[in-house]
């Protein structure tokens, strides 16, 4: 393990010029994480409001990482690694910025008098589970000040950590309103280790959702995304759709690929390796820009529908559809980034860490 901090002549370049000369910056060469710098910082804030422009249907947000060892090739997060002077490819899959301070800033803005006790989404930008959370566990604290203010929150993860924290999951939901939501697209294997090569199988996450569900935690499956030529065929959707309902999901709500500027360069250039036949038909797909034509979205929508009523899954609910929906990387970017579309916030401040 090597150390270092960003004071002194590293100040002015990456995350210690946006969160200060504190930052404690770790790269690791354990073999979990070999190649992985994390950059722990402390957040002033942890609650993010997400924009009115927004898509979503959530108001609020809370994400303890930025960047993510998941490496999903079409994340729209990230674009938020250009905000902090950090590469949006191979920078975004291992340049990992930890807010170790997560949980105990949310406690503190819960209890603020102006909160008035919204949904919370989790997961919505950068996974809350990813193999960070193994080293740096901030979920259980984040969990805990959720549930001690019963306050409702949704969790949307493509990692399997979360059953490690099964018990404070039921805990909370004794109290609040508790959404879990897993996402998988497809079931190809071969698919999966190239365009989410730091992910569980799309297998063992169905596993996870079996497990939740078994134990009392209504669990949806975000359908997502489903990749066009490569996991969209027939055959794709229905095998799929038959897996999430032997799972023992809630639900299934299908969403198909979006690209946004920053996933968009990272996605082509990986689709020009692995399948450069495709590069044509993808330029022509999404011409029109960052999300698959209308009549696309349709028949995809109407196809997993139809699978879903043969196998007795329905989508999501109303009330379910709010805290299961919005995809990873379909959220603004964080506004402690000042990207344009979000509102102004202070950036979070930094300050000098016990090393663990």
């Amino acid at each position: 393990m090597r150390w270092s901090s960003l004071g002194g002549e590293g100040a002015d370049d990456g995350p210690g010029a946006l969160f200060g000369t504190d930052v404690v910056t770790r790269t690791l060469d354990t073999p979990e994480f070999r190649g992985v710098t994390f950059h722990e910082v402390r957040a002033k804030s942890i609650v993010n409001r997400v924009p009115g422009a927004s898509r979503m249907p959530f108001e609020w947000t809370v994400n303890p990482y930025r960047g993510c060892t998941h490496a999903c090739v079409y994340c729209f997060a990230r674009k938020t690694h250009s905000y902090l002077d950090l590469d949006t490819g191979l920078g975004f899959d291992s340049q990992i910025v930890v807010k170790v301070n997560a949980p105990e800033a949310l406690r503190r803005e819960l209890a603020a008098p102006r909160w008035r006790g919204e949904h919370i989404a989790m997961g919505t930008n950068v996974d809350c589970y990813q193999r960070a959370e193994g080293r740096y566990r901030l979920m259980p604290g984040i969990i805990t000040a959720l549930r001690d203010r019963a306050n409702p929150f949704s969790i949307l993860t493509k990692g399997t950590l979360i059953l490690r924290d099964l018990e404070l999951l039921r805990e909370a939901a004794a109290v609040t309103d508790v959404g879990v939501s897993v996402s998988v697209g497809f079931l190809d294997r071969e698919l999966w280790h190239t365009v989410e090569p730091g992910t569980p199988s799309p297998g063992r996450r169905l596993d996870a959702v079996r497990t939740l569900t078994g134990h009392g935690i209504a669990c949806g499956v975000l359908m997502a995304p489903v990749i066009p030529f490569l996991g969209d065929s027939p055959e794709q959707l229905r095998a799929t759709v038959r897996a999430v309902a032997a799972s023992g999901a809630t639900s299934v709500t299908p969403l198909a690929l979006h690209l946004r500027p920053g996933a968009r360069e990272w996605f082509t250039a990986w689709l020009a390796r692995h399948h450069p036949h495709l590069v044509r038909r993808y330029e022509t797909m999404y011409a029109g820009g960052s999300y698959a034509p209308k009549w696309y979205q349709r028949r995809i929508i109407r196809q997993v529908h139809e699978y879903a009523a043969e196998f007795g899954i329905g989508p999501a609910g109303p009330g379910e559809h709010r805290r299961v929906s919005g995809t990873r990387g379909s959220e603004a970017p964080e506004a402690e980034a000042a990207p344009p579309q979000a509102p102004p916030q202070a950036p979070p401040q930094a300050t000098q860490l016990t090393l663990l």
